[in-house]
């Protein structure tokens, strides 16, 4: 689960990292999604590599959920009866409930956000404009509940991350009394760029700021 947790946040960093890019015009993100699906041309055949990476992340979101059902079963085969005398902390009840209920909105919107910009079929301008254009009209004033859905999703991608990357510094045996404190800087840092990257397209349409 650490594993295929750690390829998907380097997927989430090289992702954020092309959405900044509409904030350089249309010219230089419509520049960067042709190159996405031109990547190895001539070597190998239009979109061959694209199609590569994507179904190598549907792999590791498939490994991933299966990992945290088996280690849930586990969990519950582990102790089978409840402990009466002592409860377990809040903190360690809001992050099980966010991570599991969390993950589930997480799917949902991924594959709203597989519908919308990549197969285009709930998206306002369809196939035929171009990326950019399509961002623009995902994301315009009047389709403000697109915006909530989008920000909502993401702060729950938010919280996944700065749970998940710590835990999995623990999984991988990398905490130590001496570095915990920065592992958990870490994990909290990378979460709070993450989301804050991601929610800086979609509300700078929204709110007039790229148009």
């Amino acid at each position: 689960m650490a594993v295929t947790g750690g390829v998907l946040v380097l997927f989430l960093v090289a992702h954020m990292v092309g959405n900044l890019k509409i904030f350089m015009g249309a010219e230089d993100f419509n520049h960067y999604a042709h190159w996405l699906r031109t990547m190895g041309e001539p070597a190998v055949p239009y979109r061959t590599l694209l199609t590569v990476l994507e179904v190598g992340l549907v792999v590791a979101v498939v490994l991933h959920m299966w990992s945290a059902v088996s280690l849930a079963r586990r969990a519950r085969a582990a102790r089978p009866v409840k402990y009466e005398a002592k409860k377990k902390s809040h903190a360690h009840g809001y992050a099980t409930h966010t991570m599991r209920y969390g993950g589930v909105i997480i799917l949902l919107f991924i594959i709203w956000h597989l519908l919308d910009l990549t197969f285009f079929v709930v998206n306002p301008k369809g196939g035929d404009a171009s990326p950019y254009e399509r961002v623009v009209a995902d994301f315009a004033p009047e389709r403000w509940y697109i915006t909530l859905f989008y920000v909502v999703a993401v702060l729950l991608v938010g919280l996944h991350l700065w749970h998940g990357i710590w835990s999995a510094f623990q999984s991988l045996g990398l905490r130590s009394l001496r570095n915990e404190h920065t592992l958990r800087v870490l994990a909290l840092t990378v979460s709070v760029v993450l989301t804050l990257g991601f929610l800086a397209v979609p509300l700078a349409v929204t709110f007039g700021w790229v148009s």
